[in-house]
């Protein structure tokens, strides 16, 4: 795969679109996302714009699509963001135009079921970013995590390379979104053990490739943004995360044997 494109960054002050390509779960729980859309614009200096679906729930594959298609054809708007995940992504795919999207590339920001636009977008060419949804990390409790804050900004706004540092604490589980008394504490969390590294002597350098475990998954069962020709695959570094659904160790491990077992790949993502 030829060098992907790095669409232009925005600025303090442009627009920036928040979609729902997966859920509309913006509308069915306001407060996170309400918190979110006051802190794009208080911390980051964004305005955001929403579109006809962001808040629908139960919207349809075509109305999604068509708030992409709006999000990424308006040259006033410089950045897009989901709200949220969901596990309805990949029907949206389909109905998705390849050439309005690849002439008007935006920085994207998402994760979870939002690995099916940003491995879209990376057979485009186009350039995506693996993290930060309005209502999960910009939304979050009581204040935005400093860690966050930080990469978000620089995923933003900068150019160039960005160390990912441990976390120091971590939670598995979030309270109830629909009670405004979550938003007035701390979320609880646990001291993080640091990274455990396989083969810590090993480095190695590379474009990634990958997101959401499940998701990568199901585009592989539906035959979908999986490129046939291992060398498309030539020098990437697989990475991946799981659901909150949280399959166990046992699930994960049979998956990625299942991968290093399939034809796509040009050598055991295992090894």
């Amino acid at each position: 795969m030829k060098s992907p494109a790095y669409p232009p960054k925005p600025m303090p002050g442009d627009r920036i679109a928040v979609v729902s390509p997966s859920s509309g779960l913006a509308g069915a729980l306001p407060l996170p996302y309400e918190l979110g859309l006051r802190r794009l614009r208080a911390e980051f200096g964004l305005e955001p714009v929403e579109y006809p679906a962001t808040r629908k729930m139960d919207s349809t594959p075509r109305e999604r699509a068509d708030d992409l298609h709006a999000a990424f054809a308006d040259p006033t708007v410089k950045a897009v963001m989901a709200s949220i995940g969901g596990d309805d992504q990949i029907t949206v795919l389909p109905l998705l135009d390849r050439e309005l999207i690849r002439a008007n590339p935006k920085p994207f920001f998402g994760y979870s079921d939002n690995t099916n636009l940003l491995l879209f977008l990376r057979n485009l060419g186009i350039v995506g970013y693996h993290g930060a949804c309005v209502m999960n990390e910009i939304g979050r409790p009581y204040a935005l995590h400093p860690m966050t804050a930080d990469s978000v900004r620089a995923a933003l706004f900068t150019s160039g390379p960005y160390e990912l540092r441990p976390a120091e604490s971590y939670r598995d589980t979030a309270r109830d979104w629909a009670d405004p008394a979550t938003f007035d504490a701390e979320p609880q969390s646990q001291p993080a053990g640091g990274w455990i590294w396989h083969q810590p002597d090993l480095v190695v350098e590379g474009r990634s490739w990958g997101g959401s475990l499940e998701i990568v998954s199901w585009l592989l069962m539906a035959d979908r943004e999986i490129e046939h020709d291992p060398d498309a695959y030539q020098g990437d570094v697989l990475f991946v995360e799981t659901s909150e659904e949280l399959p166990c160790a046992e699930d994960v491990f049979r998956i990625l044997r299942n991968w290093a077992s399939g034809v796509c790949w040009p050598a055991s993502p295992l090894s």
